[in-house]
C-alpha cells in the first residue's frame, strides 16, 4: 500500500519508507491512499474470535500487502501478549482497560508493534546503519516507546520530554533504562519537544548525519495498530449482548482518536465518538466554530492531554474531507477543568469502587453527560492510576497501591541529557552521537 502526505506536496511513499522517515517530506503526516473494509463474515464472527486474530485481520488491512503473512502474523502475536479488558463501571457505562501491558499504558500497543515492525525493516534491508529514534512525551509515549525498544539491535531511542511536567513514576519509566534509550529533559512544554523532533526532521544536514524516525502517533505504525483494541472492545461487548456503541477517547495528540476514527471507516460498529479534552481545549473549541487555532499548552493533572497543538488533528481534517461539518456528525468534544477532572475520580470511586486515572475520568465523565439512555458508553482508561499516585492519593485520601512492574522501574537511577528548548543546542547535541 500506498502512503500520501496530508500536506500533498510529497512524493507517495511506501508503507517502510512512511515507517522509516516517519513525516514526509514536505512535514505532512502519512496517511494510507485508501482504508479496507473489512468483511461482514468478520464482523459476524468477531466475538468468538481472539484478541490476536481479531487484531491481525485488522494489521492484514493496512500491512498485508507489504509484509508477509507469517512475519505480520509473529509481529502482530508479540505485540499483543496481554489483555486490553472490557470492565462495566457504572450502569451502561463501561471502561476499555489499557494499562495491563509492560508499562501501563494504551501505548504500549502501539509502541511495541512499531518497534517490530521498524526491526523487521532493518533485517530485511541487511541495513547497518543505525535507525535512531526520536519521541516527544508528556507521559505515556516516552514511557511505552522506550520500553517497546528496549535491547533492540539497530536502533537508538531518544525520548524528549519537558522537565518537571511528567509525573515522577513515568520519568522513573524511560530515563532508568540505559542500552539503547537516551532520556533528554527539555527546559520547556511537551509542544517545545515535539517542535525539536519535527525540526530535526526536516534538516537536511541531521539526516545527512543519521537516520532518523520517529515513534510518536505521527508515526502510521505508532498510531495505526492503535485501532486493534476498538475491534477487540466491540467484540467483548457483542459477546455480552450489548450493541448502540459510543466511544470517548481522553485526547492529547489524537492519534488515539485517530484509530477508532479509521476503524469506523473499516467498518466497525461504532454510533460515535466524543474526544474528551482537558483544559487544553483545542479541539473541543474547534469543533464549536470551526476555526483550528492552537496555543500554548497549559500544565493539568491528565498530563498526556497537555497539548496545545495536536500533530493528527491534521490526520482527523483530512479523513473528514476538511469539513468540520462531516466531523461533527461523527464526533462531539467536551472539556474538563483539574477540579472537575478531580471530582469525577472522587465520585467513581466512592459510589462504584472502581478507580479511574485523570485521563480515564474525562472519558467516564463526557459518556455521564452525554450519553443517551439507549446507548452503550465505553471510555478509554489509557493508564493505571497508579502511575499518578500522588495526584491521585491527594484526591481519594486513600494509598494507591503500586503494581510489580510499575515499581521494578523505580529501582533505576536517572540518567538524561539536560537540553535547552533551542534547536540549535539539540542538533548540535545530535551531530555529536
Amino acid at each position: 500500500m500506498k502512503f500520501y502526505s496530508t500536506n500533498n506536496q510529497a512524493p507517495m511513499a511506501s508503507l517502510e519508507k512512511a515507517v522509516v522517515k516517519g513525516l514526509a517530506e514536505d512535514r505532512g503526516l502519512y496517511m494510507p491512499e485508501r482504508i479496507k473494509k473489512l468483511s461482514q463474515e468478520f464482523f459476524d464472527n468477531i466475538q468468538h474470535m481472539t484478541f490476536q486474530e481479531i487484531a491481525y485481520h485488522v494489521a492484514d488491512a493496512f500491512f498485508g500487502e507489504d509484509v508477509p503473512a507469517d512475519d505480520l502474523k509473529r509481529i502482530v502475536y508479540d505485540t499483543l501478549a496481554f489483555d486490553c479488558p472490557v470492565v462495566p463501571v457504572d450502569g451502561n457505562i463501561h471502561s476499555l482497560e489499557l494499562f495491563h501491558g509492560p508499562t501501563l499504558a494504551f501505548k504500549d500497543v502501539g509502541a511495541r508493534f512499531m518497534a517490530r515492525l521498524l526491526q523487521y525493516f532493518i533485517k530485511k534491508e541487511g541495513e547497518t546503519k543505525e535507525v535512531n529514534v526520536l519521541v516527544a512525551t508528556s507521559g505515556d509515549t516516552g514511557s511505552a516507546v522506550a520500553n517497546g525498544f528496549l535491547g533492540v539491535d539497530g536502533i537508538h531511542v531518544y525520548v524528549l520530554y519537558p522537565k518537571g511536567k511528567v509525573s515522577p513514576i513515568q520519568e522513573c519509566q524511560f530515563t532508568t533504562l540505559g542500552k539503547n534509550i537516551t532520556a533528554v529533559e527539555v527546559d520547556g512544554v511537551f509542544d517545545d519537544c515535539q517542535r525539536l523532533v519535527k525540526s530535526a526532521f526536516m534538516d537536511a544536514e541531521l539526516n545527512q548525519h543519521m537516520r532518523l524516525t520517529s515513534a510518536n502517533s505521527i508515526n502510521v505504525a505508532r498510531f495505526l495498530p492503535q485501532a486493534f483494541y476498538y475491534f477487540w472492545a466491540y467484540a467483548q461487548l457483542k459477546k455480552m449482548g450489548k450493541d448502540n456503541i459510543v466511544v470517548c477517547v481522553p485526547s492529547g495528540n489524537f492519534g488515539n482518536i485517530c484509530a477508532g476514527l479509521f476503524g469506523k471507516r473499516m467498518g466497525l460498529p461504532v454510533k460515535r465518538f466524543i474526544a474528551a479534552n482537558n483544559a487544553n481545549d483545542i479541539f473541543f473549541k474547534y469543533l464549536q466554530t470551526g476555526k483550528y487555532e492552537p496555543k500554548a499548552s497549559v500544565q493539568t493533572i491528565a498530563n498526556a492531554m497537555d497539548v496545545g497543538d495536536p500533530s493528527n488533528f491534521a490526520r482527523i481534517y483530512d479523513l473528514y474531507g476538511k469539513d468540520v461539518n462531516n466531523m461533527r456528525k461523527e464526533i462531539s468534544g467536551a472539556t474538563y477543568s483539574d477540579e472537575q477532572i478531580a471530582d469525577t475520580i472522587r465520585d467513581v470511586y466512592q459510589r462504584t469502587g472502581y478507580l479511574c486515572d485523570p485521563h480515564g475520568a474525562c472519558g467516564y465523565r463526557a459518556l455521564k453527560e452525554n450519553l443517551a439512555d439507549n446507548e452503550i458508553g465505553v471510555f478509554l482508561e489509557t493508564a493505571h492510576p497508579a502511575k499518578f499516585k500522588d495526584t491521585v492519593e491527594r484526591i481519594i485520601g486513600q494509598n494507591v497501591e503500586i503494581p510489580a512492574k510499575l515499581a521494578a522501574f523505580m529501582q533505576g537511577t536517572k540518567q538524561s541529557i539536560a537540553m535547552s528548548g533551542d534547536f540549535a543546542d539539540f542538533k548540535a547535541y545530535l551531530l555529536k552521537q
